[in-house]
């Protein structure tokens, strides 16, 4: 993991710490690679409560509790999908900030509507405040998850 992104991770659990909460994570196109970069933080046992990866639109329907009719009107990579994981990681987990993150990484799978690199993120949190935006990152596959990870946990931050 690089410098940036370790200490990207590590002010995330600071200003957790500071608040007295514990993140959870719902990552599909990313893989885990969130709680990856959070648990490369010392300590981040008080901070950091479990992440679900559901990469499969059943897995999303089974783990988090996404609506099919969702998933069918808006599809995976879409901001009402990642507003429901990130509800449904908060629901299934001791935390009170959630994060997630859907998004066609590529090379293939892109669409004119939805090209490759296009990201969605959402941010929920237990007071039922919930954000999200949608991204169209630059780059190959590497490139464009990694970019997923810096924005999802900086938007975290900005929330918090």
């Amino acid at each position: 993991m690089d410098d940036e992104l370790y200490r990207l991770a590590e002010s995330v659990g600071n200003a957790l710490k500071q608040r007295a909460m514990m993140l959870a994570t719902a990552e599909s196109c990313t893989g885990g690679w969130v709680g990856e970069a959070v648990t490369a933080v010392p300590g981040s046992s008080l901070w950091f409560d479990r992440g679900f990866v559901t990469y499969t639109n059943e897995a999303k329907q089974e783990m988090l509790g996404v609506a099919a009719a969702t998933l069918e009107q808006h599809g995976a990579v879409s901001e009402q999908t990642v507003r429901e994981m990130a509800s449904g990681a908060l629901n299934n987990s001791r935390a009170q900030a959630a994060l997630a993150i859907s998004g066609i990484a590529g090379p293939g799978g892109g669409t004119e509507e939805k090209p490759v690199g296009t990201v969605c993120i959402a941010w929920a949190f237990a007071n039922g405040a919930v954000a999200s935006e949608k991204r169209v990152f630059a780059g190959d596959r590497r490139e464009v998850r990694q970019q997923a990870v810096e924005r999802a946990l900086q938007g975290l931050l900005e929330r918090l």
